[in-house]
């Protein structure tokens, strides 16, 4: 008689999944991994160089008020983006293309994380920001280090809403809430993933769900092939 540690599937079809069983999901997958070590190695360099000032706190703050709508801005502009014909060219990024994918298969976990080949170009660019934006690299190291864990929190906030983890406390209800209407009610609204009713609410695409029609286009977005 064989047997499997993995979770298994509910009357609904779902599986029971503990936060366990999810973050071991989570690191099978190389954008955590990523992001992770950028991580480390920001945060290693910025302990060791020390110099710390006021700027390493007013960074952090500044970067947490203004990341839901750094994620509404990608969401609507980036991962929304339709594609364009000029010319010759089609202009359709490969963030733009695995997200439609994404709309299409909801539950395709490979789908739910950045493209790690995204990655392989917004790293070097954190980094250049990092470098060239601040005045010194004290306060430069303190971005990337916080971009770094905010990226992870956006991963494994993204993955966990998309996976079978039944939400436990009100607050991550109402993030679950948010996004997976952003999906399955309407994709003109609900643009923010780490958090519900923030920039949403600011912008204007948080409406109430029960006034909204259900969109024919949700999982085809722009009623474009994936």
């Amino acid at each position: 008689m064989t047997t499997t540690n993995r979770p298994l599937p509910t009357r609904s079809g779902r599986r029971h999944v503990t936060l366990g069983d999810a973050a071991r999901e989570f690191g099978r997958h190389p954008t955590p991994w990523m992001i992770g070590a950028t991580l480390v190695v920001a945060a290693g360099v910025r302990i060791m160089l020390g110099d710390w000032t006021w700027a390493d706190v007013a960074v952090p703050v500044v970067m947490l008020a203004a990341f839901p709508f750094f994620e509404w801005a990608v969401h609507v502009c980036i991962l929304h983006w339709r594609p364009r014909q000029i010319g010759a060219l089609r202009v359709d990024p490969l963030l733009a293309r695995k997200h439609r994918e994404h709309h299409v298969d909801p539950r395709d976990v490979a789908l739910i994380f950045i493209p790690w080949q995204a990655l392989l170009w917004v790293l070097p660019v954190a980094v250049a920001v990092a470098v060239l934006a601040f005045p010194r690299p004290g306060p430069g190291l303190t971005f990337l280090t916080n971009l770094a864990v905010l990226g992870l929190c956006y991963e494994w906030c993204h993955y966990l809403v998309h996976s079978d983890y039944k939400p436990k406390t009100a607050a991550y209800r109402a993030i679950w809430r948010n996004h997976r209407q952003h999906h399955f009610k309407n994709e003109h609204y609900w643009f923010t993933v780490t958090s519900a009713g923030t920039a949403d609410r600011v912008l204007g695409t948080y409406p109430d769900a029960g006034a909204v029609a259900t969109s024919p286009t949700a999982k085809n977005l722009h009623g474009q092939p994936s």
